[in-house]
């Protein structure tokens, strides 16, 4: 579960500064037209990632921030936080989770989450996970067919979004050798002439045959062997001043000799200062770091090559080697990656007969294996339509329309526009990521009508109960904690307006409902009424929320109800609405 606890706007609109308290109950927010409704709507989609409007932002003060505290339970907790903490973030200790959003007038946007600077698409992230907005845009959206699929495969469940999953994955596999055949077989003059290109610069380099790291080791060498007589110098000139003359019989004194002596002369006075035995110690590694360095030398002399042949060789091998870097890449290592490289293009070049058919027996494997999981999705989607349909319809009765009936039609999706088609179920059908189904919610208003397509079908009124209808059901098979509802009640009034009120504070007990309403009968039933008041007293209208309880809301019902919110009548017309939707709301 999800709560957002408290939501504050600052320069947006006609809103300049206000918080709105929100309870996790049903929240209505009313207020007259041109008060700023819509704002608040605004701002809550601009604080979960939605798009900046730079013209929605006061002049004073050049921006616009809209902050919010989400409280987190179970596993939507889990999940948030992790996501807040993977991102540098991190909740407060009470678990509660801030977020906010600031747009300035220029059009640049920032975002904060758990106290850290974020991406707008973190805010997102987030929103996706916690928050759902409706209103007429997302009724219009409902209209559009693949809408309706979207719709239904979210309904279907768990096992119907893995099967999806796994139609989309061997569709792309499927598309991606079909394209790979198709690419084969039409360009193969080009796929000819570039694997000549490489195979002759495949030729080459195998018959040079470099080793990765082999120029820079030739290189060495080739130093050494150009200045052999320096390096053999320098070797023996260190060899006799640490291990003594070049004969045995040469006088001249050895460093282990002399370290020797040194030491002896130390040892013999350690027991007058302790001193002189540490240093006689030292002295002794320092003979055997000595005798080590002796022996190298001596490795090293006779190890000391000075052939002129291999000297040619060297030289040329390298020859070969820039021969190869001017061609392929600027280094010898390049050289190696380019001949992979090439060796794996070669491979998806190949236009062989053989490679063709093989391809082409891939291509039919996965037609096989996409046309099985297609009819697979459509078999789950048809159950899952005719739940839906099932659901919605008792939902529909309870909004008024009692003879109304949905159906959702799951369709075989017509062949022949621009799409592959599959022979899915014996029948030839276009086929998409989504499978090959069409899916289309229709109407019957009333028995003896036909069934329409809802945006044939529906009035605007009917359209906001069927819209509601679906979120009812949706809100059953989990979704967001927290819903929003923006003005979905337009185009209705009397008992319709009452049932739609009784829905939402039906789902108001299982989530968090925000609406924005001009009906009084939905604004009776609101565990928390939030009033949007215009304040035109100042050389600029701003607008503001306060929270109304009692007297107070019975006032803002009487405005709603008659425009009087100071009639005695109304009031007690007011008060009435609200006894009667305090009864409505006991479990």
């Amino acid at each position: 579960m999800a709560v957002l606890e408290e939501l504050r706007i600052t320069g947006l609109g006609v809103i300049e500064d206000t918080t709105l308290p929100l309870t996790g109950g049903m929240n209505v927010i009313t207020g007259e037209t041109g008060a700023g409704k819509t704002m608040v709507v605004t701002g809550l989609g601009l604080l979960f990632g939605g798009r900046a409007d730079a013209g929605r932002v006061r002049a004073q003060p050049g921006r616009a921030v809209v902050e919010g505290r989400l409280r987190l339970t179970g596993r939507t907790a889990a999940s948030v936080h992790a996501r807040v903490v993977d991102a540098g973030g991190e909740p407060d200790e009470d678990g509660a989770v801030l977020l906010s959003r600031t747009v300035t007038v220029e059009g640049r946007s920032r975002a904060h989450l758990g106290g850290r600077s974020m991406p707008v698409a973190m805010l997102g992230e987030v929103g996706e996970q916690v928050v759902a907005v409706h209103g007429q845009s997302d009724q219009l959206r409902l209209l559009r067919p693949a809408e309706q699929r979207a719709a239904l495969d979210r309904f279907a469940g768990p096992e119907h979004e893995k099967l999806l999953d796994e139609l989309r994955e061997a569709y792309t596999r499927w598309r991606r050798v079909v394209d790979d055949l198709a690419d084969r077989r039409r360009n193969a003059r080009e796929r000819h002439q570039e694997a000549d290109l490489l195979r002759l610069g495949l030729d080459e380099i195998t018959r040079v045959d470099p080793q990765p790291g082999e120029d820079d080791e030739l290189k060495a060498e080739a130093q050494r062997l150009e200045h052999a007589e320096g390096l053999r110098t320098a070797a023996q000139t260190a060899h006799q001043c640490v291990a003594g003359g070049a004969e045995p019989t040469d006088e001249v004194p050895d460093a282990n000799s002399l370290l020797g002596v040194a030491r002896r002369a130390l040892e013999a006075q350690a027991g007058t200062d302790p001193a002189l035995a540490d240093l006689a110690a030292r002295i002794e590694e320092a003979a055997t770091l000595v005798g080590d360095v002796s022996a190298e030398l001596s490795a090293y002399l006779a190890a000391l090559d000075a052939d002129p042949a291999r000297l040619q060789t060297i030289y040329e091998r390298r020859a070969a080697l820039r021969t190869l870097t001017r061609k392929y890449a600027d280094d010898v290592d390049g050289v190696v990656a380019w001949a992979e490289r090439a060796r794996t293009r070669l491979a998806d070049l190949d236009t062989s007969d053989e490679v063709l058919d093989e391809l082409d027996r891939e291509r039919q494997r996965l037609a096989a294996e996409v046309a099985e999981l297609a009819a697979g999705l459509s078999a789950s989607r048809r159950e899952a339509a005719t739940r839906f349909a099932e659901q919605v319809t008792v939902e529909l009765a309870g909004l008024a329309m009692p003879h109304a009936r949905i159906e959702v039609a799951v369709l075989p999706r017509t062949a022949g526009r621009n799409e592959p088609t599959l022979s899915v179920d014996g029948a030839e059908v276009g086929i998409g990521p989504d499978g090959a189904d069409e899916v289309e919610l229709r109407l019957l208003a009333h028995p003896g009508a036909p069934a329409l397509p809802l945006q044939r079908g529906a009035s605007g009124g009917e359209l906001s109960r069927v819209m509601l209808a679906i979120e009812v059901v949706f809100a059953g098979s989990g979704g967001p904690p927290t819903l929003v509802f923006d003005e979905v009640d337009a185009g209705v009034g009397g008992q319709a307006a009452v049932e739609i009120g009784r829905r939402l504070a039906r789902l108001a007990r299982s989530h968090q409902v925000l609406v924005v309403t001009h009906l009084p009968q939905v604004a009776a039933f609101a565990d928390r009424h939030l009033v949007v008041a215009k304040d035109t007293g100042g050389a600029v209208t701003t607008s503001g929320v306060r929270v109304v309880e009692d007297t107070e809301r019975a006032r803002e019902l009487a405005r709603m109800l008659a425009g009087l919110p100071d009639s005695d009548l109304g009031i007690a017309h007011a008060e009435e609405l609200l006894a009667v939707a305090a009864r409505e709301r006991r479990p």
